[in-house]
Protein backbone atom coordinates (compact mmCIF):
# COMPACT_ATOMS: atom_id res chain seq x y z
CA UNK A 1 0.00 0.00 0.00
CA UNK A 2 2.99 2.44 -0.83
CA UNK A 3 1.37 4.22 -3.52
CA UNK A 4 -1.04 6.64 -2.26
CA UNK A 5 -3.01 6.60 -5.23
CA UNK A 6 -3.79 3.07 -5.56
CA UNK A 7 -4.51 2.81 -2.00
CA UNK A 8 -8.06 2.81 -0.47
CA UNK A 9 -10.30 6.45 -0.39
CA UNK A 10 -12.45 7.21 2.47
CA UNK A 11 -15.06 7.58 0.11
CA UNK A 12 -14.80 3.64 -1.14
CA UNK A 13 -14.21 2.59 2.53
CA UNK A 14 -17.61 4.34 3.34
CA UNK A 15 -19.41 2.38 0.18
CA UNK A 16 -17.55 -0.71 1.59
CA UNK A 17 -18.85 -0.58 5.15
CA UNK A 18 -22.04 0.85 3.78
CA UNK A 19 -23.33 -2.25 1.63
CA UNK A 20 -22.16 -4.69 4.12
CA UNK A 21 -18.79 -5.41 1.99
CA UNK A 22 -16.70 -4.90 5.66
CA UNK A 23 -17.22 -3.89 8.94
CA UNK A 24 -15.36 -1.55 11.11
CA UNK A 25 -14.37 -4.15 13.35
CA UNK A 26 -12.91 -6.62 10.36
CA UNK A 27 -11.19 -3.10 8.94
CA UNK A 28 -9.77 -2.10 12.34
CA UNK A 29 -8.47 -5.79 12.84
CA UNK A 30 -6.50 -5.27 9.55
CA UNK A 31 -5.23 -2.26 10.79
CA UNK A 32 -3.89 -3.39 13.64
CA UNK A 33 -2.53 -6.50 12.47
CA UNK A 34 -0.06 -4.42 9.81
CA UNK A 35 0.35 -2.27 13.20
CA UNK A 36 1.80 -5.53 14.94
CA UNK A 37 2.98 -7.12 11.86
CA UNK A 38 6.79 -8.39 12.54
CA UNK A 39 9.28 -6.68 10.31
CA UNK A 40 7.17 -3.85 9.61
CA UNK A 41 7.19 -0.17 10.74
CA UNK A 42 4.10 -0.19 13.83
CA UNK A 43 6.76 -0.16 16.14
CA UNK A 44 8.66 2.84 15.17
CA UNK A 45 5.14 3.82 13.35
CA UNK A 46 3.02 4.66 16.67
CA UNK A 47 4.03 6.04 19.99
CA UNK A 48 1.25 4.20 21.80
CA UNK A 49 -1.43 2.02 20.00
CA UNK A 50 -5.16 1.73 21.61
CA UNK A 51 -6.02 -1.26 20.70
CA UNK A 52 -8.79 -2.55 22.85
CA UNK A 53 -9.89 1.20 22.50
CA UNK A 54 -9.72 0.98 18.85
CA UNK A 55 -11.88 -2.80 18.85
CA UNK A 56 -14.50 -1.51 20.83
CA UNK A 57 -14.66 1.88 19.21
CA UNK A 58 -15.16 -0.42 16.10
CA UNK A 59 -17.77 -2.56 17.15
CA UNK A 60 -19.65 0.51 18.68
CA UNK A 61 -19.54 1.80 15.26
CA UNK A 62 -20.93 -1.63 13.84
CA UNK A 63 -24.10 -1.70 16.39
CA UNK A 64 -24.88 2.24 15.33
CA UNK A 65 -24.59 1.36 11.66
CA UNK A 66 -27.01 -1.45 12.02
CA UNK A 67 -29.35 0.52 14.04
CA UNK A 68 -29.15 3.34 10.94
CA UNK A 69 -26.69 5.73 12.96
CA UNK A 70 -24.01 6.80 10.79
CA UNK A 71 -22.72 10.07 12.01
CA UNK A 72 -20.08 10.96 9.29
CA UNK A 73 -18.64 9.21 6.11
CA UNK A 74 -15.84 8.77 8.57
CA UNK A 75 -17.83 6.57 10.21
CA UNK A 76 -15.91 3.16 11.45
CA UNK A 77 -12.79 4.16 9.20
CA UNK A 78 -9.46 3.81 11.17
CA UNK A 79 -7.06 7.27 11.63
CA UNK A 80 -4.14 7.93 13.39
CA UNK A 81 -3.72 11.52 15.27
CA UNK A 82 -0.04 12.40 16.04
CA UNK A 83 1.67 11.90 19.48
CA UNK A 84 1.44 16.28 20.42
CA UNK A 85 -3.08 15.59 20.50
CA UNK A 86 -4.36 15.84 23.93
CA UNK A 87 -5.66 12.82 24.60
CA UNK A 88 -7.97 12.56 28.12
CA UNK A 89 -6.51 10.59 30.47
CA UNK A 90 -2.84 10.52 28.98
CA UNK A 91 0.39 12.42 28.97
CA UNK A 92 1.28 13.84 25.99
CA UNK A 93 4.84 13.44 24.78
CA UNK A 94 4.96 15.19 21.29
CA UNK A 95 7.55 12.84 20.43
CA UNK A 96 9.94 13.44 23.54
CA UNK A 97 11.10 11.71 26.67
CA UNK A 98 11.41 14.88 28.10
CA UNK A 99 7.76 14.87 29.04
CA UNK A 100 7.45 11.83 30.78
CA UNK A 101 6.10 11.91 34.43
CA UNK A 102 3.74 15.41 33.36
CA UNK A 103 -0.19 15.84 33.90
CA UNK A 104 -2.51 13.70 31.57
CA UNK A 105 -4.34 15.43 29.72
CA UNK A 106 -7.55 16.43 31.05
CA UNK A 107 -9.52 16.37 27.58
CA UNK A 108 -9.76 15.31 24.08
CA UNK A 109 -8.01 18.27 21.92
CA UNK A 110 -11.16 19.50 19.66
CA UNK A 111 -10.05 18.20 16.59
CA UNK A 112 -9.77 14.84 18.03
CA UNK A 113 -13.11 15.08 20.13
CA UNK A 114 -14.34 16.11 16.44
CA UNK A 115 -12.77 13.30 14.99
CA UNK A 116 -14.55 10.45 17.55
CA UNK A 117 -17.84 12.32 16.85
CA UNK A 118 -17.39 11.75 13.57
CA UNK A 119 -17.57 8.02 14.56
CA UNK A 120 -13.57 7.48 13.50
CA UNK A 121 -12.01 4.72 14.88
CA UNK A 122 -8.71 6.41 16.71
CA UNK A 123 -5.54 3.64 16.46
CA UNK A 124 -3.15 5.71 18.80
CA UNK A 125 -0.90 8.51 18.80
CA UNK A 126 2.32 8.80 16.11
CA UNK A 127 5.45 9.14 15.65
CA UNK A 128 7.17 12.52 15.04
CA UNK A 129 10.13 14.54 15.56
CA UNK A 130 10.45 15.48 18.73
CA UNK A 131 8.52 19.02 19.95
CA UNK A 132 7.86 18.51 15.85
CA UNK A 133 10.67 21.14 15.14
CA UNK A 134 12.70 19.56 11.85
CA UNK A 135 11.63 17.78 8.77
CA UNK A 136 13.39 14.54 8.49
CA UNK A 137 11.23 12.98 10.38
CA UNK A 138 13.55 10.74 12.51
CA UNK A 139 13.49 10.57 16.56
CA UNK A 140 15.91 8.46 19.33
CA UNK A 141 13.31 8.54 21.45
CA UNK A 142 10.84 6.15 19.87
CA UNK A 143 12.56 5.42 16.40
CA UNK A 144 12.74 5.90 12.75
CA UNK A 145 10.09 5.16 10.59
CA UNK A 146 11.00 4.21 6.91
CA UNK A 147 9.83 6.20 3.87
CA UNK A 148 7.79 3.42 2.07
CA UNK A 149 9.63 3.96 -0.99
CA UNK A 150 13.15 1.52 -1.05
CA UNK A 151 13.05 0.34 2.48
CA UNK A 152 16.43 -1.71 1.65
CA UNK A 153 17.80 1.94 1.68
CA UNK A 154 15.90 3.11 4.74
CA UNK A 155 15.14 6.72 3.56
CA UNK A 156 13.97 9.54 5.56
CA UNK A 157 9.80 9.41 5.74
CA UNK A 158 9.80 13.18 6.17
CA UNK A 159 8.75 15.10 9.36
CA UNK A 160 7.68 16.02 11.62
CA UNK A 161 4.13 14.11 11.13
CA UNK A 162 6.53 11.22 9.98
CA UNK A 163 4.72 8.47 11.63
CA UNK A 164 1.29 9.98 10.61
CA UNK A 165 2.56 9.84 6.81
CA UNK A 166 3.73 6.09 7.16
CA UNK A 167 0.59 4.73 9.19
CA UNK A 168 -1.09 5.81 5.58
CA UNK A 169 1.33 4.48 3.22
CA UNK A 170 1.33 1.12 5.17
CA UNK A 171 -2.47 0.65 5.98
CA UNK A 172 -2.08 0.81 9.67
CA UNK A 173 -4.75 3.77 9.20
CA UNK A 174 -6.82 5.63 6.09
CA UNK A 175 -5.95 8.98 7.71
CA UNK A 176 -3.82 11.04 9.74
CA UNK A 177 -4.11 14.12 11.99
CA UNK A 178 -0.54 16.15 11.21
CA UNK A 179 -0.23 19.56 12.14
CA UNK A 180 2.14 21.94 9.79
CA UNK A 181 4.37 24.69 10.97
CA UNK A 182 6.64 24.85 8.19
CA UNK A 183 5.67 21.96 6.15
CA UNK A 184 5.03 19.25 8.43
CA UNK A 185 2.13 17.52 6.52
CA UNK A 186 3.46 18.41 2.85
CA UNK A 187 6.85 17.38 3.51
CA UNK A 188 5.75 13.40 4.35
CA UNK A 189 2.91 13.31 2.46
CA UNK A 190 5.52 14.40 -0.76
CA UNK A 191 8.12 12.35 0.37
CA UNK A 192 6.04 9.11 1.00
CA UNK A 193 3.40 9.61 -1.98
CA UNK A 194 0.42 10.54 -0.39
CA UNK A 195 -1.84 13.55 -0.22
CA UNK A 196 -1.40 16.43 2.75
CA UNK A 197 -2.76 19.26 3.36
CA UNK A 198 -2.34 22.66 5.31
CA UNK A 199 -5.47 25.14 5.76
CA UNK A 200 -5.06 28.64 6.65
CA UNK A 201 -4.18 27.94 10.13
CA UNK A 202 -7.34 29.99 11.76
CA UNK A 203 -10.26 27.90 10.29
CA UNK A 204 -8.83 24.56 12.64
CA UNK A 205 -8.79 24.90 16.45
CA UNK A 206 -5.42 24.29 17.99
CA UNK A 207 -6.27 23.97 21.23
CA UNK A 208 -4.81 20.70 22.73
CA UNK A 209 -2.11 20.62 20.02
CA UNK A 210 1.08 21.15 22.11
CA UNK A 211 2.92 24.29 20.29
CA UNK A 212 5.65 25.04 18.05
CA UNK A 213 5.11 27.90 16.86
CA UNK A 214 1.96 29.93 18.27
CA UNK A 215 2.14 32.00 15.04
CA UNK A 216 2.82 29.32 12.19
CA UNK A 217 1.39 26.34 13.58
CA UNK A 218 -1.93 24.62 11.75
CA UNK A 219 -3.62 21.16 11.75
CA UNK A 220 -4.07 19.42 8.73
CA UNK A 221 -4.67 15.91 7.11
CA UNK A 222 -2.76 13.19 5.75
CA UNK A 223 -4.46 10.91 3.27
CA UNK A 224 -4.81 8.93 0.06
CA UNK A 225 -6.67 11.56 -1.96
CA UNK A 226 -7.45 15.44 -1.89
CA UNK A 227 -11.48 13.79 -1.38
CA UNK A 228 -10.22 12.44 1.57
CA UNK A 229 -8.43 15.49 3.16
CA UNK A 230 -11.51 17.71 2.36
CA UNK A 231 -13.40 15.30 4.53
CA UNK A 232 -10.71 15.10 7.85
CA UNK A 233 -10.32 18.97 7.05
CA UNK A 234 -14.48 19.78 7.10
CA UNK A 235 -14.31 17.13 10.64
CA UNK A 236 -11.53 18.97 11.85
CA UNK A 237 -12.54 23.09 11.10
CA UNK A 238 -16.56 21.68 12.22
CA UNK A 239 -17.56 22.44 8.55
CA UNK A 240 -20.47 20.09 6.91
CA UNK A 241 -18.71 16.96 4.54
CA UNK A 242 -18.09 18.51 1.39
CA UNK A 243 -19.21 17.72 -2.22
CA UNK A 244 -15.96 18.28 -3.68
CA UNK A 245 -16.39 18.54 -7.16
CA UNK A 246 -12.48 18.79 -9.22
CA UNK A 247 -12.21 21.83 -11.08
CA UNK A 248 -12.37 22.17 -14.88
CA UNK A 249 -9.25 22.79 -15.80
CA UNK A 250 -9.99 24.38 -19.30
CA UNK A 251 -8.66 27.97 -18.97
CA UNK A 252 -7.29 27.40 -15.46
CA UNK A 253 -4.87 29.85 -14.86
CA UNK A 254 -1.72 28.42 -12.64
CA UNK A 255 1.38 30.43 -11.65
CA UNK A 256 5.09 28.51 -11.35
CA UNK A 257 7.18 30.94 -9.12
CA UNK A 258 10.18 31.30 -11.66
CA UNK A 259 12.63 32.58 -8.29
CA UNK A 260 13.75 29.94 -5.62
CA UNK A 261 11.06 27.04 -5.99
CA UNK A 262 12.49 25.60 -8.89
CA UNK A 263 16.23 25.70 -7.91
CA UNK A 264 18.54 23.10 -7.26
CA UNK A 265 16.11 20.47 -8.46
CA UNK A 266 17.20 16.34 -8.02
CA UNK A 267 16.51 15.37 -11.44
CA UNK A 268 13.16 13.21 -10.24
CA UNK A 269 11.87 15.79 -9.20
CA UNK A 270 12.16 18.20 -12.11
CA UNK A 271 11.25 15.50 -14.16
CA UNK A 272 7.99 14.37 -12.49
CA UNK A 273 7.65 18.70 -12.16
CA UNK A 274 8.10 19.42 -15.96
CA UNK A 275 5.73 16.14 -16.32
CA UNK A 276 2.76 17.05 -14.57
CA UNK A 277 2.58 20.57 -15.99
CA UNK A 278 2.74 19.28 -19.48
CA UNK A 279 -0.48 17.43 -18.68
CA UNK A 280 -2.45 19.88 -17.10
CA UNK A 281 -1.34 22.14 -20.11
CA UNK A 282 -2.37 19.61 -22.43
CA UNK A 283 -5.99 19.62 -20.53
CA UNK A 284 -6.06 23.06 -20.96
CA UNK A 285 -4.50 24.96 -18.26
CA UNK A 286 -3.05 28.12 -18.35
CA UNK A 287 0.76 27.78 -17.03
CA UNK A 288 2.38 31.25 -16.18
CA UNK A 289 6.32 31.72 -14.82
CA UNK A 290 5.91 35.04 -12.89
CA UNK A 291 8.25 36.55 -10.64
CA UNK A 292 6.99 36.26 -6.63
CA UNK A 293 9.14 38.49 -4.66
CA UNK A 294 7.96 37.98 -1.79
CA UNK A 295 8.73 34.55 -1.18
CA UNK A 296 12.23 35.76 -1.48
CA UNK A 297 11.82 38.08 1.53
CA UNK A 298 10.32 34.60 3.09
CA UNK A 299 13.30 33.10 2.60
CA UNK A 300 15.50 36.47 4.36
CA UNK A 301 13.14 36.78 7.41
CA UNK A 302 13.35 33.46 8.34
CA UNK A 303 17.21 33.44 8.31
CA UNK A 304 17.21 36.75 10.27
CA UNK A 305 14.47 35.55 12.62
CA UNK A 306 13.06 32.37 12.09
CA UNK A 307 9.60 32.54 14.19
CA UNK A 308 9.06 29.11 14.85
CA UNK A 309 12.68 28.49 16.63
CA UNK A 310 11.94 32.02 18.81
CA UNK A 311 8.59 30.54 19.40
CA UNK A 312 9.46 27.32 20.24
CA UNK A 313 12.40 28.22 22.61
CA UNK A 314 10.48 30.88 24.54
CA UNK A 315 7.91 27.69 25.27
CA UNK A 316 10.55 25.10 26.83
CA UNK A 317 13.08 27.51 28.07
CA UNK A 318 11.90 27.06 31.88
CA UNK A 319 11.13 23.47 30.89
CA UNK A 320 15.25 23.01 29.49
CA UNK A 321 17.03 23.22 32.56
CA UNK A 322 17.72 19.95 34.33
CA UNK A 323 16.07 17.87 31.18
CA UNK A 324 18.61 18.37 28.51
CA UNK A 325 19.38 15.07 28.71
CA UNK A 326 16.03 13.72 28.07
CA UNK A 327 16.05 15.78 25.20
CA UNK A 328 17.21 15.19 21.15
CA UNK A 329 20.27 16.74 21.26
CA UNK A 330 20.09 17.65 17.54
CA UNK A 331 16.32 19.35 18.45
CA UNK A 332 17.59 20.80 22.00
CA UNK A 333 21.03 23.02 19.85
CA UNK A 334 18.19 24.19 17.63
CA UNK A 335 16.04 25.67 20.57
CA UNK A 336 19.15 27.39 22.17
CA UNK A 337 20.17 28.36 18.99
CA UNK A 338 17.81 31.24 19.37
CA UNK A 339 17.99 31.92 22.70
CA UNK A 340 19.97 35.06 22.21
CA UNK A 341 17.20 37.00 19.63
CA UNK A 342 16.39 40.28 20.53
CA UNK A 343 13.36 41.30 21.31
CA UNK A 344 12.69 43.90 18.80
CA UNK A 345 13.67 41.86 15.89
CA UNK A 346 11.30 38.95 16.87
CA UNK A 347 8.33 42.25 16.83
CA UNK A 348 9.59 43.58 13.61
CA UNK A 349 9.29 40.01 12.12
CA UNK A 350 5.80 39.73 13.25
CA UNK A 351 5.54 43.05 11.63
CA UNK A 352 7.06 41.95 8.38
CA UNK A 353 5.22 38.64 8.13
CA UNK A 354 1.82 40.74 8.03
CA UNK A 355 2.84 42.89 5.62
CA UNK A 356 4.07 40.33 3.09
CA UNK A 357 0.92 38.06 3.60
CA UNK A 358 -1.29 41.47 2.27
CA UNK A 359 1.59 42.27 -0.76
CA UNK A 360 1.15 38.59 -1.22
CA UNK A 361 -2.31 38.54 -2.12
CA UNK A 362 -1.70 41.58 -4.84
CA UNK A 363 1.44 39.64 -6.20
CA UNK A 364 -0.87 36.03 -7.25
CA UNK A 365 -4.35 37.73 -7.45
CA UNK A 366 -4.39 36.96 -10.57
CA UNK A 367 -3.97 32.78 -10.87
CA UNK A 368 -6.69 30.05 -9.85
CA UNK A 369 -3.68 28.85 -7.86
CA UNK A 370 0.29 29.10 -7.75
CA UNK A 371 1.90 25.64 -8.43
CA UNK A 372 5.30 24.15 -7.46
CA UNK A 373 7.20 20.95 -6.72
CA UNK A 374 6.76 20.29 -2.94
CA UNK A 375 10.28 19.46 -2.30
CA UNK A 376 13.44 20.10 -4.42
CA UNK A 377 14.54 16.72 -3.42
CA UNK A 378 13.77 13.31 -3.06
CA UNK A 379 14.00 11.31 0.23
CA UNK A 380 17.75 10.87 1.34
CA UNK A 381 19.16 7.87 3.36
CA UNK A 382 18.62 8.24 7.18
CA UNK A 383 21.73 6.87 7.41
CA UNK A 384 23.09 10.40 5.98
CA UNK A 385 21.79 11.83 9.51
CA UNK A 386 22.97 9.14 11.98
CA UNK A 387 26.80 8.12 10.43
CA UNK A 388 28.53 11.19 11.42
CA UNK A 389 28.57 14.14 13.83
CA UNK A 390 28.39 16.71 10.87
CA UNK A 391 25.16 14.72 9.90
CA UNK A 392 23.52 14.59 13.09
CA UNK A 393 23.64 17.94 13.41
CA UNK A 394 22.19 18.63 9.82
CA UNK A 395 18.23 19.60 9.67
CA UNK A 396 18.44 19.65 5.82
CA UNK A 397 16.84 23.22 5.65
CA UNK A 398 16.37 22.84 2.08
CA UNK A 399 13.23 20.60 3.03
CA UNK A 400 11.43 23.43 3.99
CA UNK A 401 12.09 25.82 1.42
CA UNK A 402 9.16 25.51 -0.72
CA UNK A 403 6.71 24.27 2.10
CA UNK A 404 7.52 27.59 4.63
CA UNK A 405 6.61 29.66 1.96
CA UNK A 406 2.50 28.70 2.48
CA UNK A 407 2.80 29.07 6.56
CA UNK A 408 4.72 32.63 6.34
CA UNK A 409 2.09 34.11 4.05
CA UNK A 410 -1.08 32.16 6.17
CA UNK A 411 -2.12 30.62 3.13
CA UNK A 412 -3.60 26.84 2.20
CA UNK A 413 -1.83 24.51 0.42
CA UNK A 414 -2.02 20.41 -0.72
CA UNK A 415 0.35 18.66 -2.06
CA UNK A 416 -0.68 15.13 -4.52
CA UNK A 417 1.62 13.08 -5.75
CA UNK A 418 2.76 13.51 -9.41
CA UNK A 419 5.76 10.37 -10.05
CA UNK A 420 5.38 7.77 -11.81
CA UNK A 421 4.71 4.56 -9.98
CA UNK A 422 7.56 2.22 -8.57
CA UNK A 423 9.64 5.53 -8.72
CA UNK A 424 10.67 8.32 -6.26
CA UNK A 425 7.50 10.11 -4.68
CA UNK A 426 7.83 13.67 -5.58
CA UNK A 427 5.04 16.44 -4.33
CA UNK A 428 3.19 18.75 -6.63
CA UNK A 429 1.95 21.44 -4.58
CA UNK A 430 -0.95 23.67 -5.33
CA UNK A 431 -1.20 26.99 -3.02
CA UNK A 432 -4.34 29.06 -2.88
CA UNK A 433 -5.14 32.21 -1.47
CA UNK A 434 -5.95 32.73 2.59
CA UNK A 435 -8.91 31.37 3.30
CA UNK A 436 -9.50 30.20 -0.49
CA UNK A 437 -9.22 26.54 1.08
CA UNK A 438 -12.30 25.33 -0.98
CA UNK A 439 -10.96 26.60 -4.30
CA UNK A 440 -7.68 25.23 -3.55
CA UNK A 441 -9.18 21.61 -3.00
CA UNK A 442 -10.83 21.57 -5.93
CA UNK A 443 -8.23 22.66 -8.18
CA UNK A 444 -6.22 20.57 -6.40
CA UNK A 445 -8.83 17.37 -6.90
CA UNK A 446 -8.49 18.55 -10.76
CA UNK A 447 -4.66 18.16 -10.73
CA UNK A 448 -4.48 15.40 -9.01
CA UNK A 449 -6.81 13.33 -11.59
CA UNK A 450 -4.92 14.79 -14.48
CA UNK A 451 -1.30 14.25 -13.72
Amino acid sequence: MSEGTNAPTLASLAEKLASGKTTSRALTEEALARIEALGGEGKATFVQVFREAALASADASDKLRKAGVVPSPLAGIPVSVKDLTDVAGLTTHAGSKSREGDAPAAQDAPVLARLRAAGAVVMGTTNMTEFALGGLGINPHYGDPKNPWDRATGRIPGGSSSGAAVSVTDGMAYAALGTDTMGSVRIPAGLCGITGFKPTASRVPREGIFPLSTTLDSVGPLANSVECCALIDAIFSGEPPPKLLPMPLSGLRLGVPSNLVLDGLDPEVAKAFDSALEKLSAAGAKIESFVFPEIDEVMDLNRRCGLSGVECYALHRSRIPGREARYDPRILSRMLGTKDMVMADYYDALQLRAELVTRSAQTTGRFDAVVMPTLPVIAPPISKFLATEEGRKDGFPILIRNTCIANYLDRCAVTVPCHEPGTAPVGFTVMGERMGDRRVLEVGRGVEITI
